[in-house]
């Protein structure tokens, strides 16, 4: 499977020769402490994370979720709660299931740390992001469409998991609303990576 390998922008994760923030990152104030990713979504991994979201391939979830848990094992991330990216409710009827959801409560078994859902949702209905044509489409697509329900997270530091970071405007924007109820650090978790 195709690995994201470093040197990467210690922010947005994405490969960077330097190791030091990209230019993308030195130009934009984020509310996310970091995006962390094990693999390139290439191949196979692009593969499987599609019959995972569209195919009804939920046993694989589990599988998947070991790899964050190796991933996390070699690059610790830090986080004492793993929150799940929600899906809109109209999508989650649609689709039965979140992917999102799956992936978290797999990486928390292994990884014993407790699962929160249902204190971010997601509040605005907008096209999946890969429907999105760039970077600014998919940041527009996004603003203010979670919401923290509650201050159960505050002062914690949370671990956000999510299939594929494309652009990390889904990431952010979790990111904002966590830390609007008093979130320590957020650190994005995906399975991969769109580079």
């Amino acid at each position: 499977m195709p690995q994201l390998k470093g040197p990467i922008c210690p922010r947005c994760g994405k490969p960077q020769a330097s190791g030091i923030l990209c230019p993308a990152c030195v130009r934009v104030q984020t509310e996310i402490d970091g995006i962390r990713s094990p693999y390139r979504f290439e191949e196979t991994i692009r593969k499987v994370v599609h019959q995972l979201k569209y195919q009804n391939l939920r046993a694989v979830s589990f599988c998947l979720a070991g790899l964050l848990a190796d991933y996390l094992q070699s690059d610790p991330l830090p986080g004492e709660i793993i929150v799940p990216v929600p899906l809109h409710p109209r999508r989650l009827r649609e689709r039965g299931y979140n992917q999102s959801s799956l992936l978290a409560r797999g990486l928390g078994k292994i990884i014993n740390l407790p699962v929160v859902e249902n204190c971010l949702v997601r509040v605005k209905e907008a096209p999946p992001q890969v429907k999105t044509s760039d970077i600014a489409e998919r940041r527009k697509n996004v603003i203010d469409a979670f919401m923290c329900r509650d201050e159960k997270l505050r002062d914690k530091q949370v671990i956000l998991i999510d299939d594929v970071c494309t652009s990390g405007a889904t990431l952010e924007s979790c990111g904002i609303a966590l830390k609007n109820k008093g979130v320590m650090s957020v650190w994005g978790l995906t399975l991969a990576r769109e580079i």
